[in-house]
């Protein structure tokens, strides 16, 4: 079937095929050559590409540098430590990676500005060192290859780079987190899912940072629950690598496709209030008291993603002429699980970008201007990043988890629950609906050394060796009957 008009003859009935272009083929910025690559309806020559790139990267980072903005004007970049770079192999962290060695490591003496001398300050390094770390997953997956020595292979290209490898278990291990500058005794603890209030316990150190970590991601209910873990313990081991290592900056090789699919994502699981950190933070390692009052943000580490205002079809033409490796990311899939929430957004924003380019920017903008509600109360265990004040209190109120309608809390186990340290995302992480009864639910499953320390926890409980005369404020969820909630609501109700 095509469309047109048959009662003309003489005259084909197709549609017209849509330009992949406005106007014309010649380049928008010269005006001279023809177009080589279509960006969002605007054509350009690959002579203009490659500063076009370079311009929209280096807007993205270099006003973060200093500790202080810049204002009105430009100033020298003096960041106050090292830069790490977050590399997965990945499309867009290769390309991050080959921006940053040309930019800062090994600039084109073509392009440098010849004013000012060989010894102006503006022929300085920016960055001293400058770190990759890598983080390896395969071990959390039973059929997986290990890319390693892949990524150090490609990397190898680039001098004046310092390599770091890690691994997922590595959260786990307390050889590893000895090495993080902490002079803290280190508690073992486990949670028990089969409880909302996710009780703490002693647990001892029997098993491997490996079967550990497959312990924790097998334990959570869902296929989403398991890549949202994931995702972030390689974010907070590349957070604390880059806090040992002494870096101010930690640049992330996600694109303008990969922020909209993060995004979207992110608040599908319930993280809207931590919509601003998904396009750019300034994180420390500080304990939840002291995010509340007294944290320090000159301290800070600032995560950069440079290229947020980088489509992935500009990506994939830089790689191709500037012939950069890419290693590449297997997907992440258990045995027997269906496709989650992260999964059927990418397949979604990636659909969108092809059919309606410009409309993926629009999610990223759009979500840029949203301003969390409510108050900070404190800095979650698991993820580092912002509780919502009052979240546990609203989250009881509308959610039904039992039949049990007894209201009082035993004092021991409200000492002992990881509920109240947790962003709303995470509670939902490991106490969203599972297809297994409760009796299947798994106890005394192991947490990765951020959330188990004695410098993180130690004010949860006495157990963990809080002072009962210490002022710490707790957080006590008690359950309302069907009767107490409508004496709540009466005096709103209408008379039938």
């Amino acid at each position: 079937m095509s469309c047109g008009n048959p009662a003309v003859e003489g005259t084909d009935a197709v549609m017209q095929r849509k330009p992949k272009y406005d106007k014309s083929r010649i380049c928008v910025k010269c005006k001279e050559n023809l177009g080589k690559i279509v960006v969002r309806h605007a054509v350009y020559c690959k002579d203009c590409f490659f500063p076009f790139m370079s311009f929209k990267f280096r807007r993205s980072l270099e006003p973060f540098v200093n500790a202080k903005p810049d204002g009105p004007r430009k100033t020298a970049l003096k960041p106050t430590g090292d830069i790490l770079v977050g590399f997965s192999g990945g499309l867009g962290s290769s390309v991050l990676l080959d921006l940053i060695h040309r930019s800062y490591v090994s600039p084109n003496l073509v392009q440098t500005n010849p004013e000012g001398g060989r010894d102006h300050p503006r022929k300085d390094r920016v960055w001293k060192n400058v770190n990759i770390c890598y983080v390896e997953v395969s071990d959390a997956f039973t059929q997986m290859k290990d890319n390693t020595e892949d990524i150090r292979h490609s990397i190898e290209r680039y001098k004046g780079l310092e390599f770091t490898p890690l691994r997922a278990q590595d959260a786990f291990d307390p050889s590893w987190w000895a090495k993080t500058d902490r002079e803290f005794d280190l508690s073992h603890m486990g949670v028990d899912l089969t409880s909302e209030d996710l009780l703490l316990s002693s647990i001892s150190q029997g098993s491997s940072p490996k079967d550990s970590l497959r312990k924790y991601l097998s334990s959570l209910p869902t296929d989403t629950a398991r890549s949202t873990a994931l995702q972030t313990i390689t974010r907070l081991l590349i957070y604390h690598t880059a806090h040992r290592l002494g870096c101010s900056h930690i640049v992330l090789g996600t694109c303008l496709t990969s922020l909209a699919v993060s995004l979207i994502s992110s608040i599908s699981q319930g993280g809207g209030f931590h919509v601003k950190e998904e396009i750019q933070e300034e994180w420390a390692p500080h304990s939840t008291q002291e995010v509340k009052s007294t944290r320090s943000h000159t301290n800070d580490i600032r995560i950069i993603r440079p290229l947020r205002d980088v489509g992935m079809k500009e990506c994939a033409a830089w790689a191709w002429w500037n012939r950069v490796t890419v290693v590449g990311r297997e997907s992440w899939e258990w045995t027997g699980s269906k496709p989650g929430i992260g999964k059927l957004t990418k397949d979604f924003i990636f659909g969108l970008e092809k059919d309606y380019p410009s409309t993926v920017s629009t999610i990223v903008r759009t979500c840029g201007k949203l301003a969390p509600k409510g108050e900070v109360s404190g800095q979650c265990l698991l993820c580092s990043r912002p509780i919502q004040q009052g979240v546990q209190e609203w989250k009881t109120r509308i959610s039904i988890r039992s039949h049990n309608t007894d209201d009082s809390t035993p004092s021991d186990s409200v000492a002992t629950a990881l509920t109240p340290y947790l962003c709303y995302t995470c509670h939902t992480t490991l106490t969203s609906r599972s297809p297994r009864t409760a009796q299947d639910n798994p106890t005394n499953v192991p947490l990765p050394m951020w959330a188990t320390s004695t410098h993180t926890t130690s004010f949860t409980s006495d157990a963990l060796g809080v002072n009962k005369d210490d002022d710490i404020e707790v957080f006590v969820g008690k359950r309302t009957t069907e009767e107490q909630m409508h004496n709540i609501v009466k005096g709103f109700l209408l008379d039938e």
